[in-house]
Parts: structure tokens; sequence; C-alpha cells
């Protein structure tokens, strides 16, 4: 009996050094092989501007803490209403010339049309963002069913996060479809496991989508996993959109970094409409952004640095990500614009589904103080919200 018992144990020991051996490398994927280089060392990327906030977790302590305090609801965040009602529309099938009419679908989801051409960004209808069907609910149904989109064009994928870069919901848009499918370094091959071919390029360079319009991909402040070993193995990125009537700006999922990035993607030329991020930056009381996202003290330092003459808040209030209210990232947002002397219509919250008219470009007449934003933040007004 001692016999058999301390056999069993010696396969168990064995057994978890092999898992200990052999599973992190199943986890890992080799999304991409390249030449070294500023933001790739020859096996995952990094940014330029330095990692460590995108790594340590924003709570302190170890991640498999904060996750657990996360899923279990332990870390006493604000309530969420289970679910949100939501009117759905059936967008146009088509709008020609420097027309543009956006639609927000929700996180970051949207429907941009102009010049004739449908553009979605970081497309996701699935009910959850996470593996095997596990990971957070949406509370906020999509504003379009996924049926009654119009032909879709070109879709930008940021990354390849779960809430970013869902495979059902390309692998049904390429089946219908077939458009042009533009990501970063790596995450094609991600999204070639659905059976969808896309195109991947590195920061600064860029594809033709038709005489007069071109995706230039630039860089922004992540990180890219799937699994828990293979972080950073593809590539997270901007985009702009460039067209005849002023640039579409697609922020993807970023934190400010060093906070030069939209400078840069402004050199491409006159940004007509931005979409930036302002959720999921609180993950304790009182915090107004992490290295991983912007919250929205960060968002209005982008949309003055990119000069653009209006904006969509996104990336806020479908998954349940962070600390905040749902509602307190728009709140939030509005007070900060209005404190430092901007002009909060032009970068407003939209209703999820409801298309919004983008007025033809023009410089804006006056920015934001940058120099307020942290006054702003200190407000009795902004400090409230929970």
């Amino acid at each position: 009996m001692l016999k058999a018992a301390g056999t069993g144990l010696l396969f168990l020991v064995i057994g978890g050094l092999l898992a200990i051996t052999i599973v992190p490398r199943f986890l890992d994927r080799i999304y991409y092989e390249g030449p070294a280089g500023d933001h790739f060392n020859g096996a995952r990327f990094f940014n330029p501007d330095g990692d460590a906030d995108t790594v340590r977790p924003p709570t302190g302590g170890s991640r498999g803490g904060f996750f657990w305090r996360y899923l279990t609801g332990g870390d006493g965040r604000p309530a969420w209403p289970a679910a949100v009602p939501v009117t759905q529309t059936r967008p146009l099938p088509q709008v020609e010339g420097e027309r543009m009419r956006a639609t927000w679908i929700g996180h970051a989801s949207v429907l941009v049309q102009t010049q004739g051409l449908n553009i979605l960004t970081d497309p996701i209808w699935s009910n959850r963002a996470g593996p095997f069907g596990f990971g957070p609910g949406r509370v906020t149904a999509p504003g379009v069913r996924l049926e009654d989109l119009p032909r879709i064009d070109l879709v930008l994928v940021s990354h390849n996060h779960y809430d970013h870069l869902d495979k059902a919901t390309l692998k049904r848009l390429w089946e219908r479809d077939r458009p042009l499918i533009v990501t970063s370094l790596g995450n094609d091959s991600v999204i070639g496991q659905a059976g969808v071919p896309s195109t991947a390029l590195d920061w600064g360079q860029s594809v033709t989508v038709k005489p007069g319009v071109a995706v230039a991909v630039s860089r922004n402040h992540h990180w890219g996993s799937r699994w828990f070993s293979d972080r950073n193995r593809a590539l997270w990125s901007a985009f702009t959109v460039t067209l005849p009537g002023g640039n579409l700006f697609f922020a993807g999922d970023t934190g400010m970094g060093d906070g030069n990035w939209p400078r840069e993607a402004a050199a491409h030329g006159p940004v007509r409409l931005a979409l930036i991020p302002v959720g999921a930056f609180r993950f304790v009381p009182g915090q107004m952004g992490t290295g991983s996202h912007i919250g929205p003290a960060d968002a209005v330092r982008v949309f003055n640095r990119l000069g653009a003459a209006h904006a969509i808040p996104i990336h806020w209030g479908t998954f349940r990500l962070s600390y905040e209210g749902r509602e307190t990232p728009v709140r939030m947002l509005e007070a900060i614009l209005r404190q430092t002397g901007g002009d909060p219509a032009r970068f407003a919250a939209v209703t999820v589904g409801a298309p919004v008219e983008v007025p033809a470009y023009t410089p804006p007449a006056r920015q934001p103080d940058e120099a307020l934003i942290d006054a702003a933040l200190r407000s009795p007004e902004v400090m409230a919200l929970p």
C-alpha cells in the first residue's frame, strides 16, 4: 500500500514538473517572426516609451489577486445595471462623397460611412469578451444587429485582446462581405485561426483602400495577449484613414505613454473625426488613468494633440472591465472639457445605435487648456463621480 502510494505521489510530482515545463509553451504562441527593431526584440513587441506601466497590476499586489477580486466582485466597485435598453437601428447601405456618418455599435466598435465605404472598428458582437465563453458579459447590446449591417468594406483591428479581436464576429463578416481587414503585425496569425485573411502592418506602414483613401498604422501605448504566456507576441496600434474631406483617427486601446503618439498621427493630415477611448480607467477609488488605458483626462489631452475637429468617446459602458460607474467616463469627460475651456459638443457621448452626421472639417476654434486639466480633476464635480 505504501509502495503504491509512493509510486502515485512520484507520478504526481513528475506530472506537475512536466506541466510546469510543457503547459506554458503550449499556451504560448509565435504570432510573428521578423528582425529586431525599435519596438520588437526578435521575440516580443514592446512600447519604445516604456512598458513598466503596462506590466504591473493597476492596484498593486499580485496580478492573480487583482483578477480574483475582480471576478468575485470583492473590490468594492460601484454597481452597474444588469442590462441597458438599446434601440437597434439599420444603417444606410452607403454614404457617398465627403458626407460622413458614424454609428457607435458599442465598446470600441464604430461604423463609419463615407466616400462610399463602410468602415468598422474592432468589431465585437459576442456576448462575452474572453476565451471559451468566459469573460466579462455584455451589458449593452450592439446598437446594430450584425445581420443589419451594410456590406462592410474595411475592418480595423487594433490588437488581440478579446474585447477587440473577436474571431467569431470577424469570421461572420468575412464569410458575408470579404472586407479588407487591416491590423498590426502578428494579429493576422490570430485572425487566421478563424480562417480569415488580413493585412498586417507595422507602425509607419500604410495600405491603399482605393484612390484617395488609405489606412496608416501608427504607434499607441498598450500590450497584447490571448493566453497567459503569449504576452506581446503581436503588436498593438492606432489607425488613421486618410480621406479627402479630413481624416478618420481610431486610437484603438491605449494608455498615454509619452503622450507624443497623437501628434505623430496628426502628421497624416487634419483629423475630422477621432474615436478615442475614455473608459476602463479606474481600478482603485479615485484613480484617473492606468498605464494601459487612458481615462477622460488623458482622452482630452489626446483630443487636443490630434487637433481633431470632432471626436466620439468609445470603450465605455458595454463591458464592465474596471472600477468606475458606467456613466462616469462620459460625465467626467464633459466636466473636464467644460472646465478647461474646450467645447463639450465637439467630443460628446453618442447613443448606442444612433447614427450621427459628422460635420465637414473645420479647424477647431478653441482647444482645451491642458494646464487646467489637473485642477479640473480636483474639482468637487469630478471628485464626486463614482
